[in-house]
């Protein structure tokens, strides 16, 4: 177990590298930002470090944006495709990665469909940007064969999906304007009534927007929470099947 988290962090820090000598996407310049970058390497370190079985998988990755995390499976030998519901966005896709299936998939409405179903299905930093929470989970459920990997920003005490307006000229925010901020305990919630296994990770991602002390938290504009939902029992020290308050900073 430890040999294979080693691995996948070295092998992250080894394309994250080889990433950052590609030319960036100018025309984009929201995803190019030091904050965005950091934001990004923190979250992609705290999955490596989960021991999740994810190499050689069918992956669907929800709301790629211009690719940040869509190299972290394609290192590993996965079958990827990535969506996300802006047409800019999907243009970058391609540019970046000519290989990899590339789809436009926009879940504002109910109207997403999608026939396959995948191994896994990633949604870091999607579902906070989509105006109706709970149609956007039934959808993931509806093409997860195995394990949704779920990231968003949430309410740390409310209930209910807590809707929000966003900027839809800012191609990192909600493709329609209309976003939400879904409770801890509500979503979690409505996770367990989709999927027969839902976990948080023990540890959090060393970075200042996910909470350590949830009792202890004050509603902020971006307080994240972390979600491994799965069909099948998931036997690691790393996850918790209850909504712990406390956590660990990531080793």
């Amino acid at each position: 177990m430890v040999l294979r988290v080693e691995l996948d962090l070295l092998n992250y820090i080894k394309s994250s590298f080889a990433r950052s000598l590609r030319p960036w996407l100018p025309s984009i310049p929201s995803f190019q930002t030091d904050a965005y970058r950091r934001h990004t390497s923190r979250r992609l370190e705290h999955l490596a470090s989960l021991g999740l079985e994810l190499a050689g998988k069918s992956v669907l990755e929800l709301g790629a944006g211009i690719g940040e995390h869509t190299g972290f499976y394609l290192d590993r030998g996965c079958r990827v495709l990535a969506t996300d519901a802006r047409q800019e966005n999907v243009r970058a896709l391609r540019q970046r990665f000519p290989d990899c299936r590339i789809d436009r998939l926009d879940l504002s409405g109910r109207g997403a469909t999608l026939q396959e179903r995948f191994d896994v299905v990633h949604a870091y930093g999607l579902l906070y940007h989509v105006s109706d929470p709970e149609s956007a989970i039934r959808f993931m459920s509806s093409c997860c064969e195995g394990v949704l990997l779920l990231e968003t920003v949430v309410h740390p005490s409310s209930d209910g999906p807590n809707a929000v307006a966003e900027d839809a000229r800012d191609p990192t925010q909600a493709a329609d304007g209309l976003g939400c901020r879904p409770g801890r305990r509500w979503l979690y919630q409505l996770l367990r009534s989709c999927f027969s296994h839902v976990y948080v990770p023990i540890t959090q991602p060393r970075h200042e927007e996910f909470p350590l002390d949830w009792d202890a938290v004050q509603p902020a504009r971006h307080t994240r929470a972390i979600f491994v939902c799965s069909r099948l029992p998931l036997s690691l020290s790393s996850l918790s099947e209850e909504l712990v308050a406390r956590h660990r900073p990531q080793a």
